[in-house]
């Protein structure tokens, strides 16, 4: 009995490790139809990196840092500057 309880919490952590959520695919980033929709939930558009500055003027709001919302809705950033939808 009592060698049978490490072999059997030992095959748990093994079946446990392989079966980790870490293995999981990512969640695909929402796209958006417009800038009015992702303004809706993101006021001061979504930017790729932290460090990107904004060449089109003054905006009102801070963009939120999202690479892969950024690369899902890509097509609203008209002026190019890695901020999409910024206000």
């Amino acid at each position: 009995m009592k060698k049978i309880l490490p072999i059997l919490l030992s095959a748990g952590v093994v079946l446990g490790v392989a079966s980790s959520p870490s293995e999981a695919a990512a969640p695909k980033a929402k796209t958006y139809k417009n800038c009015t929709e992702l303004n809706k939930v993101y006021k001061g558009g979504v930017a790729k990196a932290a460090n990107v500055k904004n060449k089109g003027g003054k905006t009102k709001y801070k963009p939120y840092v999202s690479k892969n919302l950024y690369e899902a809705n890509k097509k609203s950033d008209r002026d190019k500057d890695l901020i999409a939808c910024e206000r």
